[in-house]
């Protein structure tokens, strides 16, 4: 295994950027297309099988060697290119057991069967749609411009982000042995912050985290006669008022720590006294030290409330979920920070201040606790349409975060094409932080106006070829679920194909380039030309959405929702994504220019210069220009 290059010119990457990125015009409606699709038809954790099966079909047609059910519904994809460094590109396909109500005509309607049996609404609440459209295509652009870079491309679709288990899961499962260790693992989240912007934290980024149930026992009764029982809601209000005091007078005033009971259930009717109560207990802390003492307060409050009681029998305290801490290494985190400077610009980067108190699995791909871990870089992406940003109240960023939806909001709505073109060109410049050669001899593109083509567009792969040949993807079987086995594999064979035409080089850049996809004409950007479009030979590619009917402002008439029941191995979508109907009665609808959820008016000027929309001249580096937003 060669050693990752310490040694990084930002210049020399954001120029290799430079040259990949002319593609990204041409792939960028695809993307989209992608990213809605899967907005529109999410998953819940472990039950990825349709959103699994559209990763493994793109990156195999993109001549991926591409293996499936890893961890259970995790999708790897390989591409080695030659001696060099191996690379993972990581993203999760999950989604959140919530209503949507953003109002958009792409929003959710699907539901689908929680871990309990129980029927919930499904939403796209945390923006893994997004990371997903944006990992597969980074992984096109790369595969398309391997005579720029060296190494091997590790691609990696996870499941189960939500629940905290996906990634253990597809380790477990042997994802290096199996398919090789990389050398480093590159990783974003997009967030609320404004669209568009690249944040970086060398060190700790995200805190541990556990969920823990609890369940304590009485003796129930009559609530006319509380003196004959032991009342196991009251032992359950003192446990939650006691764990306030942990945080105040337990931990350090210099540590930060959070304890949150986000479940209470107990009885049945007012006038009974039920036999038990249950709670589930939520902390966060920024080391080890500080999460084992919470879990030790935790067990000695609650076990010593329920002997204070006089309870019949001792609680039962699991730990359901738990991730460690996200800690970005400082070495490789400087470097991939200073490739994104040097492609979009210092205004469009900056170094996060202190961690955030969410958290993720993804620090299990650097292997915490081994002799030989693995170095690891994970950014945020902003995704708050600037508008929004504007509109929210505070002066300061922390003010206006606060004011904007995020993450697991009903309200999350990210502004489509600034948020997946900055993930997109994030992802794949990270990538070239490593695999990038110095020898060739790059024409410089400048900053953050790179995002546009340069000169005619290359077409993405005409007559449904791609570059070079595809490896029959290897399917392995999914994981055990509670429905039948699948009578079809989760990826089809494709056969190889062949056949590549057009350039990047020469042209003068169309007019309309800089114009924002947001309110373009869909149908017509994907309209088969002959020149600029992927011909797909395959009638069932989701590559093949009828974007216009997907983004019309009216929403077409309800046709069937996504399957529903215990998850199976879906076979490859046929035909254009499903139509979302409008969102049920009540929903607060997000319309860009206003902010959600309250009826505040917005701000700003809506003639003020956007990201990506100035085309420099050709020949000419592009100016570097200050965000529209401001922090």
């Amino acid at each position: 295994m060669e050693a990752v290059p310490r040694a990084v010119d930002p210049q020399r990457v954001a120029k290799h950027g430079g040259v990949v990125m002319r593609l990204v015009d041409e792939i960028f409606p695809l993307v989209e297309g992608f990213y809605v699709d899967l907005h529109k038809n999410p998953e819940l954790s472990h039950a990825e099988y349709r959103t699994a099966n559209s990763v493994a079909e793109w990156l195999t047609r993109t001549g991926f060697e591409v293996h499936t059910g890893v961890g259970g519904t995790g999708v790897v994809g390989i591409l080695r290119n030659g001696d060099g460094p191996t690379v993972m590109l990581r993203a999760d396909m999950d989604a959140l057991p919530m209503e949507e109500k953003t109002g958009l005509p792409y929003a959710s309607t699907a539901r689908g069967t929680d871990a309990e049996g129980g029927e919930v609404p499904i939403m796209h609440a945390c923006g893994h749609d997004a990371h997903t459209a944006c990992l597969v295509g980074a992984a096109d652009l790369l595969a398309e411009a391997r005579d720029h870079w060296r190494g091997t491309l590790m691609v990696v679709a996870q499941p189960a982000e939500e629940t905290i288990e996906g990634a253990a899961a597809m380790v477990a499962d042997g994802l290096y042995p199996r398919f090789g260790r990389p050398d480093v693992v590159l990783g974003q989240h997009i967030g609320p912050q404004p669209a568009g912007m690249v944040t970086h934290r060398e060190g700790v980024l995200m805190a541990a985290s556990e969920a823990t149930s609890v369940r304590v026992f009485g003796s129930g009764g009559h609530a006319s006669r509380p003196d004959a029982t032991v009342d196991p809601v009251v032992i359950a209000a003192n446990i939650i008022t006691r764990l306030q005091t942990v945080v105040a007078r337990e931990i350090s005033p210099s540590e930060m720590a959070v304890v949150t009971v986000g479940m209470v259930r107990a009885g049945t009717k007012s006038n009974i006294i039920p036999d038990e109560a249950y709670l589930e207990i939520n902390t966060r802390a920024l080391n080890t030290l500080v999460a084992d003492r919470l879990r030790t307060a935790i067990e000695r409050i609650v076990r010593a409330e329920a002997a204070a009681s006089g309870a019949p029998r001792e609680p039962e305290i699991t730990v359901m979920q738990q991730a460690g801490v996200t800690a970005n290494d400082p070495d490789h985190t400087h470097d991939v920070a200073a490739a994104h400077r040097a492609y979009f610009g210092d205004g469009y980067v900056i170094d996060l201040p202190e961690p955030v108190t969410g958290s993720e699995d993804f620090g299990v791909f650097g292997l915490p606790g081994d002799p030989d871990p693995i170095p690891y870089v994970y950014w945020f992406v902003g995704a708050t349409p600037h508008d929004v940003w504007a509109a929210a109240p505070g002066d300061t960023p922390y003010e206006k975060l606060a004011g904007v939806p995020s993450n697991h909001s009903p309200f999350f709505a990210p502004d489509r094409e600034p948020t997946l073109r900055a993930g997109l060109a994030a992802l794949t410049i990270g990538a070239l932080t490593y695999l990038g050669r110095a020898e060739d001899d790059i024409v410089p593109t400048g900053a953050q106006q790179a995002f546009q083509v340069d000169g005619a567009q290359r077409p993405f792969a005409p007559d449904g070829a791609p570059a070079h040949e595809p490896s029959a993807p290897t399917v392995a079987e999914p994981a055990p679920v509670a429905a039948a086995e699948p009578s079809a594999p989760l990826v089809p064979s494709i056969a190889p194909e062949s056949g590549l035409e057009g350039g990047t080089d020469g042209g003068v850049p169309d007019e309309n380039i800089g114009e924002s996809t947001q309110s373009a004409d869909m149908d017509a950007l994907l309209e088969e030309t002959g020149e600029g479009r992927h011909q797909e030979d395959a009638e069932g590619s989701t590559r093949q959405a009828n974007m216009a009917q997907l983004l019309a402002d009216e929403a077409p008439a309800p046709s069937p929702a996504p399957p529903q029941g215990a998850p199976v191995a879906a076979p490859p979508p046929q035909g254009a994504p499903i139509s979302a109907p409008p969102p049920p009665p009540g929903a607060t609808p997000y319309v860009p220019g206003t902010y959600a959820p309250d009826d505040r008016p917005a701000s700003g000027d809506a003639s003020e210069p956007q990201p990506y929309e100035q085309q420099p001249e050709p020949g000419q580096d592009p100016p570097r220009e200050e965000p529209p937003f401001r922090l």
